[in-house]
């Protein structure tokens, strides 16, 4: 199973953060256009691209790529909501709406991927 990409949107619709945490072997063309229509090209029926959004507080948007076979997608998405609440909202130096520049928020959201990939859900779903 496979994450490809993590992106958090404002409430504005500006990318606040990005994160391409898996390369498929092969390309697929994307297609993103407000408010993130999703366009994918299936390349040897291989690459079929699983589409969650987490509405957070204030507008902001949590949105993972991943293969439709991926387990606990939602409990991911639960689990980068409290990652961004524990190391972007509680940073001093963060601004809401500004892009996230935070090195535990990169580092706790890549050891969440790693996570989800091996073990599938983090608890129990909604």
């Amino acid at each position: 199973m496979a994450i490809f990409s993590v992106y958090v949107v404002n409430k504005a619709g500006g990318l606040v953060y990005q994160l391409d945490h898996y390369a498929p072997r092969a390309e697929a063309e994307k297609t993103f256009g407000f408010p993130l229509d999703l366009a994918l090209k299936v390349h040897d029926e291989r690459v079929v691209v699983a589409f969650g959004q987490r509405d957070g507080i204030r507008g902001i948007k949590f949105v993972v790529l991943a293969d439709p076979r991926q387990a606990g997608i939602d409990s991911l998405l639960r689990k980068i909501y409290e990652i961004y609440s524990d190391f972007a909202l509680k940073n001093p130096f963060y601004s809401l709406e500004m892009p996230i520049r935070c090195e535990l928020f990169d580092q706790n959201l890549k050891l969440a991927l790693e996570v989800a990939e091996k073990a599938g859900p983090f608890g129990p779903g909604p």
